[in-house]
């Protein structure tokens, strides 16, 4: 009987194995739009009071305190605090905590993340050691309504009237 050793670094079985047995091949990169990155930071150490509205990404790593509604991503980072009635986006990314309900097509919250509130999303994803106190609603679609900035006045509805119009002389 003849045995044929052959080392497991000389044969393309190591190479198989490795990419046969993983849950995700490997993929080529894919070009992300302006809305799939971070375009915008908030950063540690600030505090911001407010709405947020707009389209694009944006991370958040200090504390907000405010409604958010971005036709993008928001990423709450380890640092990160938000504290809202309703935070809605397109994809929600939570490292920090979120006291408020959220409504997004894809929600991750990562092992550091703590959220209170209610969820709605078409996609939900969680680490081990992630935090939810609230109710997990999935839907099959969501129509996420974004409101649109107002046109700003035109200068002749803003500015004053002269007196000369008005029928009053300069004195």
């Amino acid at each position: 009987m003849n045995l044929f050793i052959i080392p497991s670094h000389a044969c393309f079985c190591t190479t198989f194995r490795r990419t046969m047995f993983r849950k995700n091949p490997p993929t080529s990169p894919v070009a992300m739009t302006p809305i799939e990155r971070v375009t915008s930071v908030l950063g540690p150490g600030i505090n911001w009071k407010g709405d947020l509205h707009g389209s694009g990404g944006i991370r958040i790593e200090g504390t907000f305190d405010g409604e958010i509604a971005v036709r993008g991503l928001v990423v709450v980072g380890e640092t990160g605090r938000v504290n809202c009635e309703e935070l809605r986006a397109n994809s929600v990314v939570i490292a920090g905590s979120v006291r408020g309900n959220i409504i997004a097509e894809k929600i991750e919250i990562r092992s550091t993340g703590r959220v209170w509130g209610d969820v709605t999303t078409v996609a939900f994803a969680t680490e081990e050691g992630a935090f939810l106190r609230g109710q997990v609603r999935m839907e099959e679609k969501i129509e996420l309504q974004f409101e649109t900035p107002s046109e700003p006045t035109s200068p002749d509805e803003t500015s004053a009237t002269p007196a000369e119009s008005q029928g009053e002389q300069p004195a």
